[in-house]
């Protein structure tokens, strides 16, 4: 039995002041539309305490959550935000009047010359297994905010290219951190706040995962969130907003400069999976040396 014991003293400290508040309700309720939500309640208690388990994935269940914030959202308020910036923000402004999707293809960049963003964006196609389009992969472009939803699933991957925060798990880490950083410091906070809403979920239960079951992942997650800040704090504005086809003949460093992007160029997160992922099959082998 653990001696840590939660006394009479530190329950008055902290819970003194809860009020018990009656109600005719015959269910669950509170001033919280996400906890009133018992699919919510349920997947995001179980994800933040689960194990990344050989049977679920890191990735289980990201869908059904995201679907479920959505559905939550006040879409006419999220609409009167998106009108409010772009009067105040022309680049945002320009970036959704213009709707120019990075649904690049296998083709059309296979001529790109080295170093470009269009090779490395090819590489990533024929080589990597993976696909650029991993999000709203069936939303049709109509308006401005079904433009966002396209156009960020779109270039999700791209921003690793170009951050040098790779397909990792610190290199998550630290694009979610970066996105987090230059969004809250160029968008009005409630909007910031919705097109993180989703990034904050995901930072939330890795972290709480890496806490509970994976120390050494957690070691990992506080240098990818500290350098993924700096970098974000530092970009010319959010990445969301670049239009990336303007730049697939434009050689990678040169696009760094511009954007004032310093990447990581290292090696140091390549095989961080295995340290929180129980699939990978080099899970629980260490990375780090024992001090002296």
């Amino acid at each position: 039995m653990s001696e840590a014991k939660i006394g009479d003293a530190d329950r008055a400290y902290f819970n003194g002041r809860i009020q018990k508040i009656e109600t005719e309700s015959s269910v669950l309720v509170s001033s919280s539309k996400y906890l009133n939500h018992a699919g919510l309640r349920a997947l995001i208690s179980q994800e933040m305490l689960r194990r990344n388990g050989p049977d679920l994935p890191n990735t289980a269940y990201i869908p059904e959550v995201a679907q479920i914030l959505h559905d939550l959202e006040d879409m006419p308020r999220i609409i009167e935000l998106f009108e409010m910036e772009k009067a105040r923000l022309p680049l945002f402004k320009r970036w959704l009047e213009r709707k120019s999707l990075s649904n690049f293809t296998i083709d059309e960049t296979q001529d790109c010359a080295p170093g470009t963003l269009g090779a490395k964006i090819h590489d990533f196609m024929v080589n990597s297994g993976y696909q650029l389009d991993l999000f709203f992969q069936e939303i049709q472009v109509v308006n401005d905010f079904t433009y966002y939803l396209r156009q960020t699933a779109l270039s999700h991957d791209i921003e690793h290219m170009i951050t040098g925060f790779g397909p990792n798990h610190g290199g998550e880490i630290a694009l979610l951190s970066a996105n987090m950083h230059a969004k809250a410091l160029y968008f009005h906070p409630e909007l910031s706040n919705f097109f993180s809403r989703i990034a904050y979920y995901l930072k939330a239960k890795t972290t709480m995962k890496d806490a509970l079951f994976y120390p050494e992942a957690m070691v990992v997650n506080l240098e990818a969130e500290f350098i993924g800040a700096q970098q974000g704090r530092n970009w010319k504005y959010p990445l969301m907003l670049v239009d990336w086809r303007e730049y697939a003949d434009v050689q990678i460093e040169d696009i760094r400069r511009e954007l004032n992007i310093t990447p990581v160029i290292d090696s140091r997160w390549d095989d961080t999976n295995r340290l929180c992922n129980e699939d990978d099959p080099n899970y629980g082998v260490p990375m780090m040396e024992a001090a002296e």
